[in-house]
C-alpha cells in the first residue's frame, strides 16, 4: 500500500459519499413496492424474487468487480457501476412485466451498486490510509453507506408526495450520477498506485489469492458469518415496509424505521471502526451478532405501535452494517491488501446470497402465511450461530510468501 499522507481524510470522506449514494437508492426502492405491483400486476412474491435477485448480482458484482480493479485500476469499474445504478433506476418506472424489473432492480442496478459497493471502495481508499487509522476509516467510510439510507429514503418517500412514484423514481436515479465526480476524485492517480503495487513486496497471483483463501477455515467461518448478515439486512431493508403494513400502521412509519435504521447504524460504524483497533475483531463480531438476535426477539414479543418500530429500528441500526469494518479487517489481516477488493468482494458474495434468501423467502413466506413470523425465528437462529462460528476464528495473521 502507498504511504499515505494526512490529507487521507477527503479520500475517506468521498468513499462514504459515493457508497451513500449507491446503498441508499437501492435502499430506497423497496419503497415503491406497491407502486410496482399496482402498475405491473406482477404479484408482491415475483416483485420480491427481483429484489432477492437483486441482492445475489450485488454480491456476484463486488468479487468480480474487485478482480478488474485488482488488475486495471478503480476508476473505469466503479464509474461504470455509477452510472448503472442511474440508469437502472431511472428506468423502472417505465417496466411492465416481472422480467422487465428482474432486469433493472435484479440486475442493471445491482451490478453496477456491486461495483461501488464497500469492498472496492474500502480497498480503494486503503492506499491513502495510515495502517493505524484503517479500522476508523473503514467505519466512516461504511456508515456514509447509512447516512444514504437515513437520507435517500425520506427524500423518496417526501418526492412520492409530491411528484408521484414515477418521476420520484427518474429523480432518485438522477441523483446517483453525483456518485461520478467523487469517484475521479476517490481514484485519481490509481493507475500508478496499482503498477507500484504489483511491483513492492506483493507476491502470488490473484489466482493464488484465492486458492489460499479457499483453503483458510477461518476464511470460511468468516464468509459462513457474514452470509447470516445478509440474510437479516436484506430481509428487513425489503419487507419492513411490509411488516409495518400488516401491523395496520402508516407507510410513514415504514419509511421512518428504515431511516432511523441507516441513522443509527451511521453511530454504531463509527464506534465499531474506533473500537476494533484495541478489540479483537472476532469478538467485536460475535458480540453484534448476539445483540441482534437479541433485539429481534424482544421485537417478535412486543407490541407493534409507532414506537415499538422506531426503537426496535435504532437497536437494530446500531449493529446493521456495523459488521463491516471488523469482517474488512479480519479478510486483510487474514492474507494481506493485496487482493483485498476480490476477498472482500467474495465475502460479500456470501453475504448477498444470504440476501437473496431473506428477500425471496420474506415475500414466500407472507404470502404462505400471511404474516412474517417463521422469517423472524429464523433471522434470530442465524444470528445465534454467526455468533458462534466467528470463535475459533484465528486472528493472527497469516504468512505471506516471500516473492519469487
Amino acid at each position: 500500500m502507498t504511504v499515505a499522507n494526512r490529507s487521507y481524510l477527503p479520500v475517506v470522506l468521498a468513499a462514504g459519499a459515493v457508497f451513500a449514494l449507491g446503498l441508499g437508492i437501492r435502499q430506497a426502492q423497496p419503497l415503491f413496492i406497491s407502486a410496482l405491483n399496482s402498475h405491473t400486476g406482477a404479484g408482491y412474491a415475483s416483485i420480491s424474487l427481483a429484489f432477492a435477485v437483486g441482492q445475489l448480482m450485488w454480491g456476484v458484482a463486488q468479487p468480480a468487480a474487485g478482480a478488474v480493479a485488482d488488475r486495471w485500476g478503480p476508476r473505469p469499474v466503479m464509474i461504470a457501476g455509477a452510472l448503472l445504478v442511474a440508469a437502472g433506476t431511472a428506468a423502472t418506472p417505465y417496466a411492465q412485466s416481472s422480467i422487465a424489473l428482474i432486469l433493472l432492480i435484479g440486475v442493471v442496478c445491482a451490478l453496477g451498486a456491486g461495483a461501488i459497493g464497500p469492498a472496492l471502495l474500502m480497498s480503494a481508499a486503503s492506499r491513502w490510509i495510515p495502517a493505524a487509522r484503517q479500522g476508523m476509516a473503514n467505519g466512516i467510510v461504511n456508515a456514509g453507506g447509512s447516512f444514504g439510507q437515513f437520507t435517500l429514503i425520506p427524500l423518496a418517500q417526501l418526492l412520492i408526495g409530491i411528484a408521484g412514484w414515477q418521476p420520484a423514481l427518474v429523480i432518485l436515479g438522477a441523483t446517483g450520477l453525483a456518485a461520478v465526480p467523487l469517484i475521479l476524485y476517490l481514484t485519481r492517480g490509481s493507475a500508478a498506485a496499482q503498477a507500484a503495487s504489483k511491483a513492492v513486496g506483493m507476491a502470488g497471483s490473484l489466482r493464488q489469492a484465492v486458492r489460499g483463501a479457499g483453503r483458510d477455515r477461518s476464511y470460511l467461518l468468516l464468509n459462513l458469518g457474514f452470509f447470516t448478515c445478509g440474510f437479516h439486512v436484506a430481509f428487513i431493508a425489503t419487507h419492513l415496509p411490509g411488516v409495518v403494513a400488516s401491523c395496520m400502521l402508516p407507510p410513514s412509519v415504514g419509511a421512518w424505521s428504515l431511516a432511523i435504521i441507516g441513522l443509527f447504524n451511521v453511530m454504531g460504524s463509527l464506534w465499531v471502526g474506533k473500537m476494533i483497533g484495541d478489540w479483537r475483531m472476532k469478538l467485536t463480531l460475535a458480540g453484534i451478532y448476539a445483540a441482534r438476535a437479541a433485539i429481534i426477539l424482544v421485537f417478535f414479543y412486543s407490541p407493534k405501535t409507532e414506537l415499538t418500530f422506531f426503537l426496535f429500528a435504532a437497536g437494530v441500526g446500531f449493529t446493521y452494517l456495523s459488521t463491516v469494518p471488523p469482517t474488512v479487517g479480519l479478510v486483510a489481516k487474514l492474507h494481506g491488501q493485496r487482493y483485498l477488493a476480490t476477498l472482500m468482494g467474495l465475502v460479500m458474495l456470501s453475504h448477498q446470497v444470504g440476501g437473496f434468501l431473506g428477500a425471496w423467502l420474506g415475500g414466500k413466506a407472507f404470502e404462505a402465511s400471511g404474516s412474517y413470523d417463521w422469517m423472524w425465528w429464523a433471522d434470530a437462529g442465524l444470528c445465534m450461530m454467526a455468533a458462534a462460528v466467528h470463535l475459533p476464528i484465528r486472528e493472527a495473521r497469516r504468512a505471506v510468501p516471500a516473492a519469487a
